[in-house]
């Protein structure tokens, strides 16, 4: 490719995107602290001056190498409208982590004894060596991932994201729109007009940053009338400076956190899968991204993180196409990059966050799933559009364990009672539970699973059902455990050890039947014209 003909550094598009992939950012770095300062009364200054500097430090190189790699596959191709993979913290594991690791081993150490802030400093180093150990194995997974996504059909990797879209990333923003319904369908009107519908506002201001401005600037200009749920008052705003100094204070915490990888090596298991899935996301819009190459910068940049002091993992972000909409291409990225890094260090991303009320920052987010879900049915074949939206299922329902999980909505005692409610079946909240727990690795696989049997690949889809036969008796998917947790299913008891039994048993035998049908002849008709 010429000089001449390279494309451009930075495109009005890429602000869209910036935009967008700060936001998610912003607001993952928000949860994490809410989550340990005011639900476990962690020291603010520990959160903000030791764990976000190495966390924000993990997004800026994965953004910085995922820049690279657009630039690289744009000079490769010639073409000019390649979109970086956008990267930032993964939010399941970032909450998921924050609230089974950090948080518990906080409390456990300061009833051990330990003052708060000595308890604080090493539920800091336990963090840091979770996500060294996360990232390292992340890092050996990263070499299988271009297999699975040969094998694995894409009503499977694609119907999980969709899943993902509608139930998680679309539908709870959508209730923060509908609490300030004023500020929240203004903002997300000017999305869809912008993004959904394509038409250009006025000297081509870009969408998502209109809808960012004249939400806010109206938010707090209506504050005194009532109209947006009370007087809001400006945050203000802190500069401190804490560089993320890369630091073996990590093998403080080697030891303690070993008993707490359980629980975090599904959610680094997690961020492989998806990250097989958006690649796989972004071949079918026109983007051929290496896999391996994709899953192993963010394998790197969570051992980076880990190491500078970061507790938080990053992640290739679902909706790759979504940005690509927004006319995006690789300048977003750095510029996102850039700002989280220099956020991290300087202790300005909580203003933002503070600043920007939630009903203006979910319109961005219920495109994204949007259009995560329009492109996964469009993709595939027709005949494996139902597929497609078997895979929605594990999602909905972890959307319901989530909510069922909440003290707020459940007390946490009632919550025990429903999982343990006994009668001739499995109690229903327990089944929920289950079918939430690991649900995108089982949205994978069952929508592979029925892709393959309306192929009439028997055999293959019978495979699936072992696989998830296997997965389910160890609660890598279906954990009995309301936090999801891996386990070996003879340490548990009561109804929990019955989950694995009877779902093992269930996936097996049905895995044997369609192994036995596959000998028919009938198994071997060719498909209907119409099937195709």
């Amino acid at each position: 490719m010429h000089a001449h003909d390279r494309a451009p550094w930075f495109v009005l598009g890429d602000l869209n995107g910036f935009f967008g992939l700060m936001v998610d950012n912003l607001t993952v770095l928000s949860f994490l602290a809410g989550i340990l300062i005011f639900g476990f009364g962690f020291p603010a200054d520990i959160v903000y001056n030791r764990m976000f500097p190495g966390t924000a430090c993990g997004v800026l190189f994965g953004d910085l190498i995922y820049t690279w790699m657009a630039l690289r596959l744009a000079r490769k191709t010639g073409r000019r409208d390649v979109t970086a993979m956008p990267l930032g913290l993964d939010t399941p594991s970032t909450i998921g982590i924050a609230l089974v690791v950090l948080g518990p081993a906080f409390l456990g150490l300061k009833a051990q004894g330990l003052p708060g802030r000595e308890a604080a400093m090493m539920t800091w180093y336990i963090g840091m060596a979770t996500m060294v150990f996360v990232g390292l194995i992340k890092v050996a997974l990263s070499f299988l991932g271009a297999w699975v996504q040969r094998i694995v059909p894409q009503a499977g990797l694609l119907g999980s994201l969709a899943g993902i879209g509608l139930a998680l990333i679309g539908l709870i923003p959508l209730v923060d729109i509908f609490e300030i319904p004023l500020i929240g369908l203004l903002a997300l009107g000017l999305i869809l007009y912008t993004l959904v519908a394509r038409i250009r506002l006025p000297g081509h201001f870009p969408g998502v940053l209109s809808s960012v401005l004249l939400g806010t600037v109206l938010y707090y200009a209506l504050g005194h009338t009532g109209l947006v749920g009370g007087a809001p008052s400006l945050p203000s705003f802190h500069l401190h400076c804490a560089l993320p100094v890369p630091t073996l204070l990590f093998m403080k915490g080697l030891g303690p956190a070993l008993k707490y990888l359980p629980l975090a090596i599904p959610f680094g298991l997690l961020t492989i899968v998806g990250g097989i899935n958006v690649t796989e996301s972004a071949r079918v819009a026109g983007d051929d991204y290496c896999t391996r190459d994709i899953l192993l910068a963010e394998a790197v940049a969570t051992v980076l993180a880990g190491i500078c002091g970061g507790v938080a993992q990053s992640t290739p972000y679902i909706g790759h196409s979504a940005y690509k909409r927004m006319g995006a291409r690789f300048g977003y990225t750095l510029l996102t990059g850039l700002f989280i890094g220099l956020g991290g260090v300087l202790g300005y991303v909580s203003f933002f966050v503070e600043l920007i009320p939630r009903a203006v920052l979910a319109p961005i987010l219920v495109f994204v799933a949007l259009d995560i879900t329009v492109q996964s049915f469009l993709a595939v074949p027709r005949r494996h559009m139902w597929a497609v939206a078997f895979s929605f299922f594990p999602t909905l329902a972890r959307l319901l364990a989530i909510k069922f999980g909440t003290p707020d909505i459940v007390p946490v005692q009632r919550f025990q009672e429903l999982l343990t409610a006994g009668g001739k079946v499995l109690p229903e909240v327990l089944v929920t539970v289950a079918l939430g727990n690991g649900f995108i690795l089982t949205a994978m696989l069952w929508g592979a699973f029925l892709a393959e049997l309306i192929d009439r690949h028997l055999r293959k889809a019978s495979v699936y059902l072992f696989l998830l036969a296997l997965l389910t008796c160890f609660g890598i998917v279906h954990s009995a455990l309301p936090d999801g947790a891996a386990y070996l299913p003879w340490h548990l008891s009561g109804l929990a050890r019955q989950v694995p039994i009877q779902f093992t048993l269930g996936y097996t035998v049905l895995a044997c039947l369609f192994l036995g049908l596959s000998f028919s002849r009938e198994s071997r008709e060719p498909l209907e014209d119409g099937a195709h």
